[in-house]
């Protein structure tokens, strides 16, 4: 999964498409490089960031969504957003799977959306909002935890009518970098929940705190952390760089004589 963001202000520089012709290009380079899905979208969520407008939000991403659908069209498409009305317009408009980082907490009809379109819904684990997550987040046990958020909000969403869902464990997201590293360690304990994993560490600081580099100086810390998560059961990989995360699962299907690498996304 190819990040695109149309933002002015998410963390790493080089994701921010500034004009549609940039973003198609950045969408036409990484469907070349082997991205299976490209997700859009615009509002940042790095911490401490100032949430937008829906209708802002909407400007942003629509004509971007259209116009990739078009120049596109068997790209799979994922709008990156927490407003039902944003997900719905950009589903309308070519997106089919919505990614929300909020699980429903901040817009509810979200899910209605997601029923309404027959669209897969990626369920994001996030303690607080991006504004306040950083602050002191805390947890008992933090795989316990979440596996337990998991298990009750996959259920109520299957008896609303959402059955295909991907987990994101919210990697940076009301976590510190002893809980990533934690979530990530214990990430094959997700997997009898029984349904696809989503893994998002691309450039993170976490992965910056641990090779002491910054999202420029991340990109080889990202790729190592790529390849042991596919071990642990990630069958989504969200990234910054198409060609070394499409490289490094190559290498992981031959290491593990996995021929299709279709095949084993959807395992």
């Amino acid at each position: 999964m190819g990040i695109l963001n149309i933002t002015p202000d998410s963390f790493y520089a080089e994701s921010r498409m500034a004009n549609i012709d940039e973003a198609i290009a950045r969408a036409m380079l990484m469907q070349q490089e082997g991205a299976s899905i490209i997700d859009i979208g615009g509002q940042s969520t790095r911490p401490g960031s100032v949430r937008i407008s829906s209708k802002e939000e909407m400007k942003r991403v629509l004509p971007i969504v259209e116009a990739i659908h078009s120049k596109l069209p068997e790209m799979l498409i994922s709008i990156d957003t927490y407003h039902s009305e944003v997900a719905a317009a950009a589903l309308a408009a070519g997106a089919g799977i919505i990614n929300d980082i909020s699980a429903g907490s901040i817009d509810s009809k979200i899910f209605d959306v997601a029923v309404d379109f027959s669209a897969p819904y990626v369920l994001m684990h996030m303690q607080g909002t991006p504004e306040t997550m950083q602050d002191e987040p805390q947890y008992a046990d933090v795989t316990a935890e979440l596996t337990k958020f998991f298990l009750n909000t996959t259920r109520q969403l299957i008896q609303r009518g959402i059955n295909d869902i991907i987990l994101d464990p919210g990697i940076g997201f009301g976590k510190t970098t002893d809980h990533n590293l934690t979530l990530l360690r214990e990430l094959e304990s997700l997997r009898p929940i029984g349904f696809p994993i989503l893994t998002g560490v691309s450039r993170k600081r976490f992965i910056q705190h641990i090779t002491q580099s910054d999202a420029d100086g991340s990109l080889f810390g990202s790729t190592a952390m790529h390849a042991l998560l596919l071990e642990r059961g990630a069958s989504i990989l969200r990234v910054h760089d198409v060609k070394a995360a499409v490289d490094t699962v190559k290498v992981y299907c031959a290491l593990n004589e996995v021929s299709d690498d279709e095949s084993f996304l959807k395992q």
